[in-house]
């Protein structure tokens, strides 16, 4: 079979190098699984109540918001490997196309749950919800204010997804034909640099001052509404995984040259455990009995873009271990990866359901854990097995060019 190589230009292959289409649009592959795998669970932990959670876990708990940050890199590097190789390919994206395949892959099983919870609010995991429009235009995590309706509020980030979809493939085709290597890098600078000082300037103009005075409850609220959902604010982790994946196709023997598995996953370790040293200085929060997803200035400024960056690089390291890991046989892992996006809709409203079925006080310790985790197992596989999958099948059969690089 011919072998089609992304051709030399001066646009973000100056140098010549060139990898080939086929290695770049991969099927599932271990390492994003394991990383998927491990955001996902790290997800449902940290929502389950400390009364609940196993001791061996309770360290582990406050730390997993963190799984979001880590499926912000998986998207960006998956996404953004899919564009850069069709424009790459086609000299072109087909927008349509592109726009259609995430509508088969995050809509239907998105708007049924949706749809649960509007027209059943005994099913939601709290009484009160944002109103539906929100959640349709996916605009939910502008203004979101958890005491204002806290249900489903997990769906905060699939519209920062949304909003990066939109606005990725259009920068692919603005920068295929002019971006050299000195503009993409300056690019991803601004944004980053951007990021830290917007964060720092609304934590310190909103969240600050409440703070001050005491009322963490009310700065938690503010803390979430105004630095933590916004889609501007929680750009690190989308830009550090196209940043990769523009790497890894565009400048493959760079990467191979300077970042080999061993000294990948020492740098990426490194700031990943530095990026959490960060976020467990509690500063002025130390004395705050507030979750540990409300952090102080340093962590809100500059642990988003470090643990992001860790995460980037260890996602590469374990790419290229793919002819070593790939023989290991981790059903297990790959099962946990492919009902995710499942996981994530309904985990929240699965352990509500299991309060009312069992009671509260028979979801404690490890076998409310075991509970938890096989109910929140049959509801996604359930769903992923009605409406994912066949959603996805259907998709394959009316685009049957674009099948496979979409699995983000």
């Amino acid at each position: 079979m011919n072998t089609i190589t992304v051709a030399s230009s001066k646009l973000l292959d100056p140098l010549g190098e060139a990898v080939p289409l086929e290695s770049a649009a991969t099927p599932r592959t271990l390492g994003p699984d394991l990383l998927r795998a491990l955001a996902i669970l790290l997800v449902m932990l940290v929502h389950l109540p400390v009364e609940a959670t196993p001791l061996p876990l309770a360290g582990i708990r406050p730390y997993g918001w963190i799984g979001v940050d880590i499926f912000f890199v998986l998207s960006g590097y998956l996404i953004g490997t899919q564009l850069m190789t069709e424009a790459a390919r086609r000299r072109a994206v087909d927008f349509k196309a592109f726009y259609l395949r995430r509508a088969f892959r995050i809509l239907p099983a998105f708007l049924l749950v949706l749809a649960v919870y509007t027209f059943f609010p005994s099913l939601r995991d709290a009484p009160a919800m944002q109103s539906a429009w929100r959640f349709l235009t996916f605009t939910v995590n502008f203004g979101l204010d958890p005491r204002l309706g806290s249900a489903f509020t997990e769906a905060w980030s699939l519209s920062v997804e949304e909003h990066f979809y939109l606005v990725l493939p259009v920068l692919v085709v603005l920068l295929k034909r002019r971006a050299t290597v000195g503009f993409v890098t300056l690019l991803v600078m601004a944004i980053v640099i951007a990021g830290i000082g917007l964060r720092f300037a609304l934590w310190q103009s909103h969240v600050g001052p409440i703070v001050e005075m005491q009322a963490y409850r009310e700065a938690f609220a503010v803390y979430l509404r105004e630095v933590y959902y916004p889609t501007y604010n929680r750009l690190d982790g989308l830009t550090f995984g196209v940043v990769l994946a523009a790497i890894r196709l565009f400048k493959p023997l760079l990467w191979e040259r300077y970042m080999p598995p061993h000294i990948a996953l020492g740098i990426g370790g490194m700031l990943v455990t530095a990026a959490l040293v960060i976020f467990s200085v509690r500063g002025p929060l130390a004395e705050a009995n507030v979750p540990l997803v409300f952090q102080p200035l340093p962590g809100a400024a500059v642990g988003f873009p470090m643990f992001s960056a860790g995460v980037a690089i260890i996602l590469g390291a374990l790419l290229d271990l793919q002819p070593r890991i790939g023989r290991w046989h981790l059903p297990a892992i790959s099962g946990v990866a492919a009902l995710s996006y499942s996981l994530y809709l309904t985990h929240k409203g699965v352990y509500h359901l299991d309060q009312m079925v069992f009671g509260k006080d028979n979801l404690l310790g490890l076998s409310g854990l075991v509970i938890y985790l096989a109910t929140c197992f049959i509801v996604s596989a359930t769903l992923w097995f009605l409406v994912e999958r066949n959603f996805l099948i259907l998709r394959d059969h009316l685009m049957p060019r674009a099948r496979r690089a979409d699995e983000a």
